[in-house]
């Protein structure tokens, strides 16, 4: 890994600037998540989608450095590439690295189950469920009357991606029934885990293991979002619910984001 003295500055955009806050996007906070569990140090800025690589947020730049002089920064979009790019430049850790080949397996899992699947169930909630709240929120930066408009316009594409994926297209009953499945699931991976931790003040790990994996950055990722986000309140009291899974997330920030405000 590089040493803390040489690595390259980093820059966070996270779409708000909410110093000392979590913000909504799970990504985001996933990867802050990442950054502290390594001891990487990093700057935030707001930045917009239409800077962003990838046309999403959240997105990093790098500003290496060489001779003294700074170098043009290298913009990254995507949370999961974002960690990957990190990884293979020495910058950050291979948190997965003395993970057996089914662990790995096993971690692949919890972050697709929360990536790829309950994700979207979020997003229905938020932008069909709760449109005004999200659209008011996400868009706060943008004149009312152009608000109302982009704020079609996202909404409109959500409902398009939700109906080709499938989401859109259960019945309210049957999306609680998938999300309770997916949060139950997690709940039960941590509730194991917490059985097994030793010290009863130290974070304990999605995988059971002493040390954290990849999956805990997205696990604590979606937590924090679930429990912070207006624009969602069925998974927020579904989370809420989880007593074993707010401690979970709750010792984590007490040990790598104390500057921050906490959510509950």
């Amino acid at each position: 890994m590089i040493p803390i003295s040489t690595i390259p500055t980093l820059t966070l955009y996270r779409g708000w600037l909410e110093p000392n806050h979590y913000v909504w996007s799970p990504f985001v906070v996933k990867l802050e998540a990442r950054l502290r569990l390594s001891g990487v140090p990093y700057k935030t800025a707001s930045g917009s989608v239409q800077t962003a690589p990838k046309g999403k947020i959240p997105y990093v730049e790098i500003a290496d450095s060489k001779d003294g002089s700074s170098l043009a920064p290298a913009s990254i979009g995507d949370s999961t590439l974002i960690i990957k790019h990190l990884i293979e430049r020495g910058i950050l850790p291979d948190l997965n690295a003395g993970l057996s080949p089914s662990e790995r397996a096993h971690d692949l899992a919890i972050r697709a189950l929360l990536e790829d699947k309950a994700y979207f169930y979020n997003t229905r909630e938020r932008w069909t469920e709760n449109y005004y709240t999200m659209r008011d929120h996400v868009l706060s930066a943008i004149p009312y009357p152009i608000r109302i408009v982009v704020g079609l316009l996202i909404y409109r594409s959500t409902v398009k991606t939700l109906n080709g994926q499938r989401t859109g297209r259960y019945s309210a009953e049957e999306i609680q029934g998938l999300r309770d499945e997916a949060w139950g699931a997690v709940n039960d991976l941590l509730v194991a885990s917490k059985a097994k931790a030793k010290d009863g003040d130290r974070p304990f790990w999605v995988l059971g293991g002493e040390e954290p994996t990849e999956g805990d950055a997205t696990v604590f990722g979606f937590v924090v979002s679930a429990l912070i986000c207006d624009a969602g309140p069925k998974l927020r009291g579904l989370v809420m619910g989880f007593p074993v899974i707010r401690e979970y997330a709750r010792r984590i920030h007490d040990a790598y984001f104390s500057d921050y405000e906490w959510v509950e």
